[in-house]
């Protein structure tokens, strides 16, 4: 590829080093250090004039260190005359972040592309980004790349009988996601909902624990399929599998049984008879009443406090003696994935448990955590995030290689070529 340079930051380089051999070119010289006092050095090694610059950098640990490398090295190929200069972000950083969630909250994530932008570059490139509306806090042309292919492909060669396997949302925020993988390979979803404000719609108001027992069992019977000749003489179409909803209960993380007592209803009934005179206005009224559900509720986990309160899980869907495959974009934190595995496998009858993502970010003990659930069969993810040895030397985790969708990316970008076959399959790969 003439007249172009990659150049290859911190964060990630061993992505970057495959990119390259993906493409057969060298990795770009350039230093990367810092001084006494802490602050980021970059020198370009090389004359970048005239030139398609393309930088590879992705989250990582240290994600402001790496985010001011990233603007310094982009600055300085503008500096250097570089005809464009594209900054490839595998995982963007603060993602998570592109919404107000509560009131005089900052969008980050726009603050950061405004960042990338006046710092000179002139294309972004990015994977699953965490809401695809992100790309509009860009004035430049942003791809945000789909890694559902490359996740799809491992699905059906890895997952036994995955026809019959169930792709599971374990957020209603993810259930477009999941839905267009599902589409993908042809097999069902479901959805899972967590909701603290409806804990005790189903418990409190059933002290019977027969009588519980009795209404979860009416929930759990499944209809008969409604079938319909589609499109072709010898095709099936299945309209309605299943209008089951399972329900049960998690404290402190986990799903717990049915027989242990409600601790919090309790306290909140001798709170009630202290208080009967005195006017209240519950949770679920003040969310009626104009509150900011959307605000604070948002599809990312709770917070570590909000862990401590009994919730309610609720999964839509049937996924009785089939592979559940649970599908996000990133695995960040473990409890929501540990609590859907263990309802899943506990009171809905999962055979297996897959939890699936693009990015693999194991913030903290995430991933030692779960790795030791008992109900979590595989952990799978790409390469977009670095993934330490030891995490990579577990049995358990599965880390796909994304560089050849970044690699083709590249060269069609600089060719002049159409991407959008990158969209939809892996045929150009």
């Amino acid at each position: 590829m003439r007249k172009c340079k990659v150049f290859v930051g911190n964060s990630h380089p061993e992505l970057g080093k495959l990119v390259c051999e993906r493409l057969g070119i060298e990795e770009a010289p350039c230093t990367l250090k810092k001084f006494a006092n802490g602050e980021t050095s970059v020198q370009i090694g090389v004359s970048v004039r005239d030139e398609d610059v393309y930088v590879i950098q992705s989250g990582s640990p240290t994600i402001n260190d790496h985010i001011m490398e990233l603007l310094i090295l982009v600055s300085a190929c503008r500096g250097g005359s570089a005809r464009k200069i594209t900054a490839v972000i595998p995982q963007f950083p603060y993602s998570k972040q592109c919404k107000m969630k509560k009131h005089r909250g900052a969008i980050t994530a726009r603050m950061l592309a405004n960042l990338l932008v006046m710092a000179g570059a002139d294309h972004v490139v990015s994977m699953d980004l965490h809401a695809s509306q992100m790309q509009g806090f860009f004035t430049k042309p942003v791809d945000n790349l789909y890694g559902g292919p490359s996740l799809a492909k491992w699905i059906r060669e890895n997952v036994e009988d995955y026809e019959d396997a169930v792709v599971v949302s374990k957020n209603p925020g993810g259930t477009k996601r999941v839905t267009a993988l599902a589409d993908s390979l042809k097999i069902n979803f479901a959805m899972i909902h967590t909701d603290r404000r409806r804990a005790k719609d189903l418990y409190s108001q059933n002290r019977d624990l027969k009588q519980l027992r009795l209404r979860k069992q009416s929930m759990l019977r499944k209809n008969k399929p409604i079938v319909r000749q589609g499109d072709d003489p010898d095709e099936e179409e299945n309209i309605i599998l299943t209008n089951g909803i399972q329900t049960a209960r998690i404290r402190n993380g986990h799903v717990i049984g049915d027989d242990e007592e409600d601790e919090e209803a309790r306290d909140e009934s001798a709170l009630e008879s202290d208080n009967d005179d005195a006017p209240s206005v519950s949770a679920s009224d003040s969310y009626a009443l104009g509150g900011t559900y959307d605000a604070i509720d948002s599809e990312d986990e709770e917070e570590v406090e909000e862990l401590q309160k009994e919730q309610l899980i609720t999964l839509v869907g049937n996924v009785r003696d089939r592979s559940a495959i649970i599908l996000d974009d990133m695995i960040d934190r473990p409890g929501s994935f540990i609590s859907a595995a263990e309802h899943l496998v506990q009171n809905c009858g999962a055979k297996k448990v897959y939890v699936v993502a693009t990015h693999g970010i194991f913030t903290g003990d995430c991933f030692e955590e779960l790795e030791k659930c008992q109900y979590i069969d595989k952990i799978v993810v790409t390469n977009t995030y670095p993934i330490t040895q030891e995490h990579l030397a577990s049995p358990k985790l599965v880390v796909i290689d994304v560089s050849p969708i970044f690699a083709e990316c590249i060269r069609r970008d600089h060719y002049g070529e159409s991407i959008s076959v990158l969209f939809d399959s892996l045929a150009s790969l």
